[in-house]
């Protein structure tokens, strides 16, 4: 088991560094997309701009786990991975046409379009994750 294991550490560093690149390239495109600094928010403390923002990142790592449990190669990830962070970007925006305060309610710190806008996150990035399997 562990001469096998050791042959197939390369593969996973290799996918654990795609998919950290996909991460961070998200989610800096995210808070940048979204009119108020997220991350500043979550240091002063706003519950609301973590659970919105968890639910992005949550909606986007189901696909991204769920290509690498599945694809062949790397190019696979990283092209299914950018498909997942547009995705997950229309969505945030699809939220903002529902909920048309969202962008003031976030900073202000309203738990209840923070909780839709992760609810949704999610629920897209696990129907993303499921359409994903080939």
């Amino acid at each position: 088991m562990l001469p096998k294991m050791l042959t197939m550490l390369p593969a996973f560093f290799s996918y654990f560094a795609v998919a950290s690149v996909l991460l961070v390239v998200f989610l800096l495109i995210y808070v940048n997309v979204t009119p108020y600094d997220e991350i500043a928010l979550i240091r002063q403390g706003n519950t609301a701009a973590s659970i919105s923002l968890s639910g992005a990142i949550l909606g986007f790592a189901m696909p991204v786990a769920n290509v690498i449990a599945h694809s062949d190669t790397l190019g696979d990830l990283a092209a299914w991975g950018a498909l997942a962070g547009v995705i997950q970007l229309m969505t945030y925006l699809v939220a903002r046409f529902a909920l048309p305060h969202l962008t003031e309610d976030i900073p202000a710190g309203k738990i209840a379009p923070a909780i839709f806008l992760a609810a949704l996150s999610l629920t897209v990035g696990l129907i993303n994750a499921a359409c994903m399997t080939y």
